[in-house]
């Protein structure tokens, strides 16, 4: 991909400038130009794999995911390609919306982009072709969606469709019963759980967030925009923790083939003033992970987003990943919305939170503890609320980073037995350095969890409850049970290394084994990029007194204590 020359005088982190979104939204709009079909309503990228909704809502996949890309950019000559795929789509190629489809999510994208851009797209059609799209999108409103962040597509047509008078009270039913739904999922602090449950991941930023904001904003609606606006705004202050000093996003949750979608909110928040970001914080984060991922192969040799993370990885995949799925990214160049005087593409540059200072942050509305260091940009997130309805490496780890990724061998866990799932997962809390809960494992047993962390160490303590006596138990750390040349995969990060030493109940293996009753299992983990950090065992100690307690000790001389049992855990 050819791009400008770095400017490190309005972006000296970075060198991105607006110049740069713009060139990478032109090179990917022309790349994928040669795989639409003759009549342009389908995009059929190459490569074998295919969604679980077949090939024909792949192609239709491919046309929505890049047209909306194409709205963002405003470009007159793509959006007429799209708008001849448009007519043929409507007229009998395109598959119908149905319950629970995908053609339903790709609707959101379709109805979306001709709102963005109506009088150089919607206006300039033919009025035949408008019904056609209108009557095609309209099967959106009574369509069942899944109960999760899908809710919100019947809301996103519904907008459109009531901004251009087609079935306005269905529309307005859409709208409510959508925005009605999430209210069930907002769990506080800028924070939504993806349906049921405790799913916590992009979808808050890319999705539940995106798609209110966005149509409280389009239908300039202060109520809604109050309201979607503040929770946006909340959002924000955690969301910008979760980027690296290289621009890497935390590696966390489902679909992280998105890849630089994990920027939408952050323009979102500075496109409808709903940010605590300054806008050179804004930018640098945005452009931070754009060219993380451009400059570590996420676009193939012929211009095309990979299914993957950097080039292509199948471990980042679910089932209705298919060949277009990556171009959920578009929603990433939200920002070139922003007119180029804007003061978030004028303003140099500011670092981001993880480049700053030294920081533990606590979130309280998933259960998290983050934990960064800026002497080496590395982010670390502490996990102890967050799982899907299923087992899910991306969710269920007791850890996640910027650098690294969870490991087939069960990075982050607890192994009770030959069992290494992490289950029922039991918020008990989360403050100043400390975070805990409880999660059920192998053979009916019960782990209460804490971490403490300070700089780049991080004290774990961990009492299983419920386990025969002589059970063995181990304890993993930053992926350090594969061989070393898979140890961290840092991804061009030179010098990442992991350490895990026993501390209380564990052998030089990190194995130990139950005793008659509750028993307590200590390591030590760190995982940095410092060139020479002080000896990890030099850094803290920590004494326990046989009945539950610990007592911390840092380098400094601060002391914690911390009390565990059956009912929780209480840090002091």
């Amino acid at each position: 991909m050819h791009l400008p020359p770095d400017d490190r005088t309005r972006s000296p982190h970075t060198g991105y400038t607006r110049a740069h979104w713009e060139a990478a939204a032109d090179a990917l709009l022309a790349a994928v130009e040669p795989y639409a079909t003759e009549d342009r309503a389908l995009y059929h990228f190459p490569g074998d794999r295919a969604s679980w909704s077949g090939r024909l809502s792949d192609g239709l996949e491919g046309y929505a995911r890049t047209l909306l890309l194409a709205a963002f950019r405003r470009d007159e000559t793509a959006l007429q390609r799209y708008a001849d795929g448009l007519a043929a789509g409507v007229a009998g190629v395109w598959p119908r919306i149905e319950d629970r489809s995908q053609p339903l999510v790709e609707a959101a994208s379709i109805a979306l982009a001709l709102r963005l851009t109506r009088p150089l797209l919607w206006d300039r059609l033919d009025d035949s072709v408008r019904q056609r799209a209108a009557a095609w999108l309209g099967d959106a409103l009574t369509a069942e969606a899944w109960p999760c962040n899908w809710e919100l597509f019947p809301v996103t047509v519904g907008g459109f469709l009531q901004e251009i008078g087609y079935e306005a009270d269905e529309s307005r039913k859409a709208i409510d019963r959508g925005l009605e739904r999430i209210e069930e999922w907002y769990v506080g602090g800028g924070w939504y759980t993806d349906g049921d449950g405790r799913k916590y991941d992009y979808y808050n930023g890319w999705a539940m967030h995106l798609y209110p904001v966005l149509h409280a904003w389009l239908a300039d609606d202060s109520r809604l925009l109050n309201v979607y606006g503040g929770r946006l705004e909340a959002h924000l202050a955690d969301y910008a923790r979760l980027f690296g000093g290289d621009g890497a996003p935390m590696h966390q949750g489902r679909s992280l083939t998105y890849r630089f979608a994990t920027t939408a909110p952050l323009w979102l928040g500075a496109l409808t003033g709903r940010t605590p970001l300054a806008p050179g914080e804004t930018r640098r984060l945005a452009s931070g992970a754009l060219k993380y991922f451009l400059d570590r192969g996420a676009v193939d040799a012929n211009g095309l987003l990979t299914l993957g993370w950097h080039g292509p990885d199948e471990a980042v995949l679910q089932g209705y990943s298919g060949p277009a799925s990556p171009y959920w990214a578009s929603k990433g160049f939200l920002g070139l919305l922003l007119p180029p005087d804007h003061e978030v593409w004028t303003a140099q540059e500011t670092p981001g939170p993880a480049e700053r200072s030294d920081a533990i942050t606590p979130i309280a509305a998933p259960n998290w503890l983050i934990q960064a260091t800026s002497s080496d940009g590395l982010v670390r997130l502490h996990n102890h609320g967050s799982e899907d309805v299923r087992y899910d490496p991306y969710y269920t780890r007791l850890a996640y980073s910027t650098v690294t990724e969870p490991s087939p061998a069960y990075d982050n866990s607890v192994i009770v037995g030959d069992d290494p799932s992490r289950t029922d997962i039991v918020p008990l809390g989360v403050g100043d350095g400390w975070v805990a809960s409880r999660h059920s494992a192998g053979g009916g047993a019960q782990v209460t969890s804490v971490v403490l962390a300070r700089g780049a160490v991080e004290v774990r303590a961990h009492l299983v409850a419920g386990a025969e006596p002589g059970t063995t138990v181990r304890v993993t750390g930053w992926a350090m049970g594969v061989p070393p040349r898979e140890r961290i995969r840092a991804w061009g990060r030179e010098g990442v290394r992991a350490e895990l030493l026993p501390a209380i109940g564990l052998g030089a293996e990190l194995t130990g084994v139950t005793g008659e009753g509750d028993t307590l299992f200590v390591a030590l983990a760190r995982l940095t990029a410092e060139a020479d950090p002080v000896p990890l065992a030099e850094t803290v100690t920590v004494e326990a007194d046989g009945e539950g307690e610990l007592t911390v000790r840092w380098s400094d001389g601060t002391e914690v204590r911390v009390r565990l049992d059956g009912s929780g855990v209480d840090v002091a």
